[in-house]
């Protein structure tokens, strides 16, 4: 990679420009993740973000997430017999139990894609 430089009165200062990877689109997870990376791993962060991959890191993190959300909210009650039947049968106790599965699925998201 070859930087090229413009003269600013006395000082040569280098030509940086953004990849067209900040146009990338980032949800929740993504923007936690951001966070996380600049509170707690600053040097990971700033070491994306000068090679051009912080934004492309993020999407690719938050898309992870949704995935993984949409593939362990269905196993995790089908495991635990959440089903439309119960559905049928009494709303509230379903929806509290399709509630803590989406609590607890977030918590392992998090844990294991976004705080890792």
């Amino acid at each position: 990679m070859e930087l090229t430089y413009t003269k600013v009165g006395d000082y040569y200062i280098p030509d940086l420009a953004l990849g067209d990877d900040a146009e990338c689109e980032i949800g929740t997870y993504g923007r936690m993740r951001l966070k996380f990376l600049e509170e707690h791993h600053h040097g990971t962060y700033t070491s994306l973000l000068l090679t051009g991959k912080l934004w492309k890191h993020l999407a690719d993190i938050d898309a992870t997430c949704h995935e993984y959300m949409d593939f362990l909210i269905p196993a995790m009650a089908k495991q635990e017999g959440v089903t439309e039947a119960l559905k049928a049968k009494n709303q509230i106790e379903w929806i509290g139990k399709i509630n803590n599965i989406h609590n607890r699925a977030r918590e392992i998201i998090l844990n294991q894609f976004v705080y890792s």
